[in-house]
C-alpha cells in the first residue's frame, strides 16, 4: 500500500518525485550536480513560479543564469 500524505519534493520543489528521478537522471546522462541542480534551479523556478503564477521563457533564463554564474 503506497503512503499518502504530502510529497516533499513537490513542497520544495513544485515537482513530483517521478519527474525528480526523471530529472536526476538527466543531470547523471549529462555529469551536473544533481544537489546543486536542485538548490539552484529548482529551488528558485519553484519560488518565483509560486509568486509569479507563470513563468515566462525569458524568466525561466534569468534563473537558470544565475545559478550558473554562482560557480563561475
Amino acid at each position: 500500500m503506497a503512503k499518502k500524505g504530502l510529497d516533499s519534493s513537490f513542497l520544495h520543489y513544485g515537482i513530483r518525485k517521478d519527474d525528480l528521478r526523471l530529472i536526476e537522471t538527466i543531470c547523471i546522462e549529462h555529469k551536473l550536480d544533481f544537489n546543486w541542480v536542485q538548490e539552484e534551479l529548482l529551488k528558485e523556478y519553484h519560488e518565483k513560479k509560486i509568486r509569479d503564477q507563470y513563468l515566462e521563457d525569458k524568466a525561466i533564463e534569468k534563473v537558470i543564469e544565475k545559478a550558473i554564474s554562482k560557480i563561475k
